[in-house]
């Protein structure tokens, strides 16, 4: 009997789901999920989830009290929120969940560390376990720092927002638990600068997914790699065998209904007999590297820019929903 390529893609490489749509992860059953500010702002329009962010809402006014700011409240509602959907989907998924950190203070190690804390704190009280929790971070240098104070206190990181090599050393070496490299933006910076097509594993994003794979396993680092931001399902073949993929649900039914044979394509003992150059990281080389790749300069900057105005957005849907909530117009800024 064949088998789709989603099936013999779960030999190879742990599934995630990149969605806030908890009834996608009951049909397609990933052993991870991955969420973001946009994914939860989605879901958070989705009906069948009002009474989760009512709830959220409620709760933060009656912490905050009555003379709160609805900004002040939204606020503090978005980071409850992604934590009441992070527990909703572990219900679900018997992995782990990854919970982002506002985007916002990307370029702010102690306030990502402050956040990262208070993310963890609202998963201890509800009895989630730690090695079920991921706290999401953007791959610039100051959330590196943050992410390897974190790990060293035992809280877990994935550091998103991964376009260069750079970046995944520097994590590697800070001993984070995860990266999350996107492919498909790689891919989107490439088509629109040179104007050409990339199929198969001439895409850069696959290309520089596979370099990153190839040098953790050469120099055996522990952390972990999870592709992620895809465009079409032949990215996620040729990626197969990497530690992790998350992938939308779009792209989890495509994988689902084609039947072919799937090689594994990344592996670790292959990648421990490449001749690699190892690179010594410092903040020096990170910042020099950095400026010297436009490709993961462009998309870092546009990437913490999107997050943070999709942060925006849900904080302000939230305002006109706890305003909806108190019977009253909402507050103009």
């Amino acid at each position: 009997m064949p088998q789709n390529l989603l099936e013999q893609l779960r030999k190879y490489t742990v599934v995630v789901a990149d969605t806030g749509d908890i009834e996608a992860m009951e049909q397609f059953k990933p052993t991870d999920a991955t969420t973001n500010p946009s994914l939860i702002t989605a879901a958070a329009q989705m009906p069948q989830y009002q009474s989760i962010v009512d709830e959220v809402l409620k709760q933060a006014r009656n912490d905050k009290g009555e003379s709160a700011s609805d900004t002040d409240v939204a606020n503090l509602a978005f980071q409850r929120l992604a934590v009441a959907f992070g527990k909703k989907i572990l219900a679900i998924v018997p992995g782990r969940v990854s919970t982002e950190v506002d985007a916002r203070l990307s370029y702010d190690t102690a306030k990502t560390i402050e956040q990262a804390h208070a993310i963890i704190k609202q998963y201890d009280e509800a009895g989630v376990g730690r090695g079920h929790v991921l706290i999401k971070i953007a791959s610039t240098w100051e959330g590196i720092r943050a992410a390897e104070v974190l790990e060293k206190e035992g809280i877990h990181c994935n550091l998103t927002l991964l376009f260069g090599i750079h970046q995944a050393v520097a994590c590697a070496e800070a001993g984070v638990t995860l990266v999350s490299p996107f492919v498909g933006r790689i891919l989107d910076w490439y088509k629109k600068d040179t104007g050409k097509d990339y199929q198969g594993a001439d895409d850069p994003g696959v290309q520089s997914v596979t370099k990153i794979y190839d040098y953790f396993k050469k120099f055996g680092y522990k952390t972990q790699v999870m592709g992620a931001s895809f465009r079409n399902i032949g990215e996620i073949t040729e990626l197969a065998g990497s530690d992790l993929l998350t992938i939308s649900p779009k792209l989890l039914e495509e994988l689902e209904k084609t039947e072919a044979d799937l090689p594994r394509k990344l592996d670790p003992e292959a990648a421990k007999k490449l001749d690699i150059e190892k690179i010594p990281m410092n903040k020096e080389t990170f910042d020099k590297m950095h400026a010297e790749d436009r490709m993961a300069h462009d998309k870092l900057k546009e990437g913490i820019e999107g997050f943070s105005a999709a942060l925006v957005n849900l904080e302000k849907l939230l305002a006109d929903r706890l305003a909806k909530l108190e019977q009253r117009q909402p507050a103009t800024v």
